[in-house]
């Protein structure tokens, strides 16, 4: 009777990943909540949302050479008044809270004119903020009224399905990004300019084209290879490129019918740049528990040989067991380590050195060789 639950329940989980898959790396034309509410449940891994931000504009905007700027004035952005902005929003999260897996995240980019409005209807409906992101661009529109501080940032919420949501953050990989510090933040990007900027005809194809810098760092910080991301307003598919770059599935939404060829237009020209090896960001909790014991197991370290730290100030030697031996006490790495430096706690596997070639290497080294070999 077990063999034949598993062999249903195995059905069934495959027959929905068949249905979801009709929808992956597709760009589908119509309104968002429609669309939305027609995927499979629980089918996205991640979703960014560039909704339109109810710019409020007034008239034309001129710069001091009476130049007009290209700014944002479609049909598309205009609401009647923030209840009707609150409502749409309402009904866009609702359907996208449907579509993400429970562990799942979501991030979504705004400005003043409706990020906070955005942020108190998502806590409303039970998402769970991790982050506000501020973008700092480096080449901000100037302001040519003269009447407002130069408007130089935009924010990203990101937020969990739920409060208990086993989201997923790609903390190493991040801080890697920034050179071995923790990710701020706050990010320092510039626009969407030259090269990358999509025309027609000499004119910008979409005013509101995201760099893809910024989707580098979104969808690398959250998801892995072969995780989907579901963008509900694609616009010109930036989302879609990036997520296609770096091996992760994608699901456009677009009901502007010039958006929808511009995005598959350019998404035919995308291809994967690396191996998938290249491109997974692994947590802690995904690779395997690498004891010491088993560097000494597999001779990657001797019984009796002598570690050190990374100065030279402190040593222990290596028992057969895995433990390490110092002149006053005897433990595991990270206890030994913690007791010669009288801290509370270690990580013996980067405190601790061997000497190779003539120069120290932390052990950290060995598992991670081990680690590979295991994988």
């Amino acid at each position: 009777m077990g063999r034949d639950n598993n062999d249903r329940q195995g059905g069934g989980v495959k027959a929905a990943r068949v249905k979801a898959d009709k929808f992956e790396d597709k760009v589908l034309c119509g309104d968002s909540v429609e669309e939305m509410n027609a995927l499979p449940e629980a089918c996205a891994d991640m979703i960014f949302a560039d909704p339109p931000y109810n710019l409020q504009l007034k008239g034309e905007l001129l710069r001091p050479n009476q130049t007009r700027v290209d700014g944002v004035a479609n049909d598309w952005d205009r609401f009647d008044g923030f209840a009707a902005y609150d409502a749409f929003t309402a009904d866009w999260l609702q359907a996208a809270r449907r579509t993400l897996k429970p562990d799942g995240t979501l991030w979504v980019i705004g400005s003043y004119h409706n990020i906070f409005r955005v942020g108190a209807i998502l806590q409303d409906l039970g998402y769970w903020i991790l982050n506000d992101i501020v973008w700092r661009k480096t080449n901000p529109m100037p302001n040519f009224r003269g009447r407002r501080f130069t408007n130089a940032h935009e924010t990203l919420i990101w937020c969990a399905r739920d409060k208990e949501s086993k989201y997923r953050f790609n903390y190493k990989a991040m801080k890697t990004l920034n050179d071995d510090l923790q990710m701020r933040s706050d990010w320092f990007l510039p626009l969407c300019t030259g090269l990358e900027r999509l025309k027609v005809n000499g004119k910008k194809a979409h005013p509101t084209q995201k760099p893809e810098s910024l989707l580098h760092r979104v969808i690398l910080s959250a998801t892995e290879v072969g995780d989907v991301v579901l963008d509900p307003f694609f616009g010109s598919g930036t989302s879609g490129a990036v997520a296609k770059k770096l091996g992760r599935r994608y699901i456009g939404i677009e009901r502007e019918e010039n958006y929808v060829r511009l995005a598959q237009e350019r998404l035919v020209k995308v291809h994967q740049a690396v191996d998938e090896t290249f491109l997974s960001t692994p947590t802690k909790r995904e690779q395997p528990r690498i004891p010491f014991g088993w560097l000494v197991e597999r001779g990657l370290v001797q019984p009796g040989q002598t570690l050190t730290d990374r100065r030279r100030c402190h040593t222990a030697r290596v028992s057969a067991d895995g433990t390490l031996v110092s002149a006053d006490f005897r433990g595991s790495i990270h206890q030994v380590g913690a007791f010669v430096q009288m801290a509370p706690a270690c990580n013996g596997w980067q405190f601790w050195h061997v000497e190779e070639k003539g120069r120290l290497v932390p052990i950290d080294i060995y598992r991670q060789k081990l680690r590979a070999e295991l994988h």
